[in-house]
C-alpha cells in the first residue's frame, strides 16, 4: 500500500471517529429533545427539524474540534479564521441531506415514531451527508501539503 493511500485510509479512520463522537452527541440531544428520556418531557415533540438543527450544531462543534486537532491536525487549514467559517458553511449545508431525509418521513410517509426518525435522519441522512462532508472538507479546508503549494504558487503568479 502506497504512502499517500496509508495517509488517505487514516485521515478517514480519524474522520469517522470524530464523526462518529460528534453523532453521538446529536443523537443523545436529538432524541431528548424529540422523545423524551425516559418517558420524560418531549419538548419538541412536534418541531423535530429544529431539534435537528440544535443537535446538529453542537455535535458540529464537537466535530471541528475533532478534525482540526485530529483528524486533521497535519493539513494546513485554509481560508477565513483558520477554516472554521468553511467548515461551517460545510457542515451546516451538508446539514439538508439529513433533513431532507426526515421530512420525508415525518410528512412524506407520515413516521414520527423514534425508530423512523433514527433511521431516517441520523442513519441515511447522516451517512449520505459524511461522504459528502469528507470529500468538501478534504478538498477545500483541510489540504494536503501538495494542494496548498500548488495554491500558493497560482495564487503567486495572478
Amino acid at each position: 500500500m502506497g504512502r499517500g493511500t496509508s495517509r488517505f485510509l487514516a485521515e478517514g479512520a480519524k474522520f469517522l471517529t470524530v464523526g462518529g463522537v460528534a453523532t453521538v452527541v446529536s443523537f443523545v440531544i436529538f432524541n431528548g429533545l424529540v422523545h423524551g428520556y425516559f418517558g420524560g418531557p418531549r419538548p419538541m415533540h412536534d418541531d423535530p427539524l429544529l431539534a435537528f438543527v440544535i443537535a446538529n450544531t453542537v455535535g458540529m462543534l464537537v466535530s471541528y474540534r475533532g478534525s482540526r486537532s485530529w483528524a486533521f491536525r497535519n493539513r494546513a487549514a485554509v481560508g477565513v479564521a483558520g477554516g472554521r467559517l468553511m467548515f461551517f458553511v460545510i457542515n451546516t449545508v451538508s446539514m439538508v441531506i439529513p433533513l431532507a431525509c426526515l421530512s420525508f418521513t415525518r410528512y412524506v410517509l407520515g413516521l414520527s415514531d423514534p425508530f423512523a426518525d433514527n433511521i431516517s435522519a441520523n442513519v441515511v441522512g447522516l451517512g449520505l451527508g459524511t461522504l459528502a462532508r469528507f470529500w468538501a472538507l478534504r478538498r477545500f479546508i483541510f489540504l494536503s501539503p501538495a494542494r496548498l503549494q500548488r495554491r500558493e504558487l497560482a495564487a503567486g503568479q495572478r
